[in-house]
């Protein structure tokens, strides 16, 4: 009977054998290995001379990894703009038209957007004129792009005729999203009639204006004290069943905040929840602010209390908002205990504020209460400064 004792000793001493090589094999390999070369990503990130950041990016121009990262794009080109290399920016951009990817409306899209970034308007008009040259084709989206751009030069002229003759020129449509361009461009700048009258436009080549159009013009009309016109807005969204979104009740409410009307704001705000739209921070803090101004702290407590309820946390500006007037209506105990939470999480107010509770808490002979928040404003980050910190130190020194 063959034994298979052999067999398995030479079974045994084959695997050693192997096992060794391996070992001896994987020594060698990581003793005389290359070093992996970092990613161009992590190396474009950490450049800083913008000489071998252009280079790096020209020498990445075909890698998908750098080309397709937005934000990689725009830290370099933004880089370069803040050591004001246009000539790098222009050669990269512009280099870039010439690949593959520049046959697609999105990548040119960008490369206005970039060059609207660097403040290079000419360039990127430039490259929505020549958008066939690529290889590419025009639509509305490469004009809203350009258009963008040149509403950041706040030349009422060039975007007027912009917007009369380039569309006409390239057999493009204008789309809500044009206009709404115009429109914050134009309010913005302060031109209210000529923004109302592209509305007015719009709607005669049957675009629909939409709740942007309608909260862009609310917003500047009531911040210039046009109110019969902003209100005629409203109704009118109303009317034309344009549903109002978080933002317009936002304005709606600021301007009522504005006009002494808080009750109105807060049972605008009680309506929100009614047509599916939670109010924010930024809505609590108006009415609060609201009720504040109105002298009426005591409703102001309660919308406060209510943000708890509906699960809220106040906010850096609803505490600056809420102290102030606690303050300025004596009740420095709840002061004191917002402005220590608020103090806590590393959300300071103003210095102005800070020095009115400690001169109230004082007068009231809490001078340990004054001592604890003068302690915790010593460890604000980035720090108050020094003549800050002496001016808040010397009410609790004075006799």
């Amino acid at each position: 009977m063959l034994s298979l004792r052999p067999i398995r000793r030479f079974c045994n001493a084959a695997t050693a054998i192997v096992s060794n090589d391996c070992r001896a094999s994987l020594s060698n390999h990581i003793c005389y290995a290359k070093p992996v070369e970092e990613p161009a990503l992590i190396k474009l990130k950490a450049e800083r001379d913008p000489e071998k950041l252009f280079q790096l990016f020209k020498a990445n121009a075909h890698n998908r990894l750098v080309i397709e990262n937005r934000f990689a794009f725009e830290d370099t080109v933004s880089r370069l703009a803040g050591a004001r290399r246009f000539d790098y920016i222009e050669n990269l951009l512009e280099h870039q038209k010439t690949l593959p990817q520049g046959r697609r409306e999105g990548f040119i899209v960008r490369i206005i957007m970039l060059y609207g970034k660097a403040g290079m308007t000419k360039h990127a008009i430039d490259t929505f004129n020549d958008v066939h040259l690529y290889g590419c084709r025009r639509t509305v989206k490469s004009y809203n792009a350009a258009l963008k751009v040149l509403t950041l030069t706040r030349d009422l002229e060039a975007i007027k005729e912009f917007l009369k003759d380039v569309p006409a020129k390239f057999d493009i449509e204008f789309d809500v999203f044009s206009i709404n361009i115009a429109i914050k461009a134009f309010c913005e700048m302060g031109f209210l009639n000529d923004a109302y009258l592209v509305m007015v436009e719009m709607t005669k080549v049957g675009i629909r204006p939409d709740v942007v159009t309608y909260t862009t013009l609310m917003s500047a009309f009531y911040k210039h004290n046009r109110c019969e016109i902003g209100n005629g807005l409203w109704n009118l969204m109303v009317l034309r069943r344009c549903s109002p979104n978080l933002a317009t009740f936002n304005v709606r409410i600021q301007y009522l905040v504005n006009r002494r009307r808080a009750w109105e704001a807060n049972k605008l705000m009680s309506i929100m929840p009614i047509l599916g739209i939670i109010p924010d921070e930024v809505t609590y803090n108006l009415v609060i602010k609201g009720f504040c101004q109105s002298g009426n702290l005591e409703m102001a407590k309660r919308v406060y209390s209510s943000l708890h309820g509906k699960g809220y946390k106040p906010n850096i500006k609803i505490y600056q908002t809420m102290i102030h007037y606690l303050c300025k209506g004596g009740d420095f105990n709840l002061a004191y205990t917002m402005c220590k939470d608020c103090m806590q999480k590393n959300w300071f107010l103003n210095v102005d504020t800070i020095r009115t509770l400690l001169e109230g808490l004082k007068k009231n002979t809490q001078i340990n209460k004054a001592r604890w928040i003068m302690a915790l404003a010593r460890r604000r980050v980035p720090p108050f400064s020094s003549d800050q910190l002496g001016a808040l130190q010397s009410i609790l020194s004075k006799s």
